[in-house]
């Protein structure tokens, strides 16, 4: 059966500059690569859930310019339902300006731009693409106060909601009683709970902290490692497949989006999910670009031949 996943989330054009290391305070380096691409957490997490077999929708807002349009004809080219993206009549569209190192880390600088303006009223229009998913997911690049809308929804609904704590910050504790489950990186769950993260047992205590917060279920990832899961059921560790990455730009964005393609909402198949999830992110970060490295799920499938 196919999942149903509904984004609630950011648009951002993509602008990525290669460069041999990271530049120091003042310093001036020459570039050695530009390119434009589609991106924005959310457009990157619809996009993998898309590429992975998800009949996916999308919430979200753009500017009354060139990249909004460029923004969700890039969406529409991978069939995710657009319906539900509104137009922002003074502010621009979202951007993204990323340093790439040769050693394939980055670091990023966003715009939010109408991705700030996403309104609880947009959230109550696009109704019907939250009752009828089955998963909803949200992240921190619109405002918290349209995810708990969305997510107040999708509960009375009966959707299972996924909140993506990044880029992290402080969370309204409704949105945490209305989610699900809770999938941020080490540092993030680290600047969330105040426990860092450094082997199992300070990973379970993460867990139990959420579960004080109000959120049952938790997946860490901890990058090149692989993801820790806790829910009702027990907890583990699905380690990750052993890339070279070239780019690691959209890498958590893939491994949520295409989860959402293949998890139960009961969490009974996590295991495989996080397996297929670890999978489709290790094929990304060996591309360059966002959006441009996530893979298919026939891509996926192939991998694991």
């Amino acid at each position: 059966m196919t999942n149903k996943v509904t984004v609630l989330g950011s648009l951002n054009v993509d602008t990525t500059m290669r460069v041999k290391r990271m530049p120091l305070p003042g310093e001036t380096l020459q570039a050695e690569n530009k390119s434009s691409a589609a991106g924005g957490k959310g457009a990157n997490q619809a996009v993998a859930a898309a590429r992975a077999g998800a009949e996916t929708s999308f919430i979200g807002k753009v500017g009354k310019d060139s990249s909004g349009q460029f923004m969700i004809e890039s969406l529409q080219d991978d069939n995710i339902d657009t319906t539900c993206i509104a137009t922002d009549e003074t502010v621009g569209t979202g951007s993204a300006f990323i340093l790439l190192d040769e050693e394939g880390q980055n670091s990023i600088l966003v715009y939010g731009g109408s991705n700030q303006q996403v309104k609880k009223e947009e959230v109550v229009a696009a109704e019907d693409k939250i009752k009828n998913a089955d998963f909803l997911i949200a992240q921190f690049e619109t405002p918290q106060a349209a995810a708990v809308e969305a997510f107040k929804i999708a509960k009375a609904n009966g959707v299972f909601t996924i909140l993506n704590p990044a880029p992290a910050a402080e969370i309204d504790p409704e949105l945490l009683k209305l989610s699900d489950i809770i999938v941020p990186n080490e540092t993030e769950s680290a600047t969330l709970t105040g426990i860092e993260v450094t082997d199992e047992a300070s990973m379970v205590a993460n867990a139990d902290k959420f579960k004080e917060m109000g959120v049952e279920n938790l997946i860490i990832t901890v990058g090149s490692k692989g993801a820790f899961y806790s829910t009702k059921a027990g907890h583990d560790f699905v380690p990750a497949f052993k890339v070279k990455a070239v780019d690691t730009t959209a890498a958590g964005d893939t491994f949520l989006g295409s989860l959402s393609s293949q998890l139960k909402p009961d969490l009974s198949n996590i295991a495989e999910a996080l397996t297929f999830a670890q999978r489709a992110s290790s094929i990304a970060v060996q591309r360059l670009g966002a959006m441009p490295s996530i893979p298919t799920y026939e891509e996926i499938v192939e991998a694991n031949k």
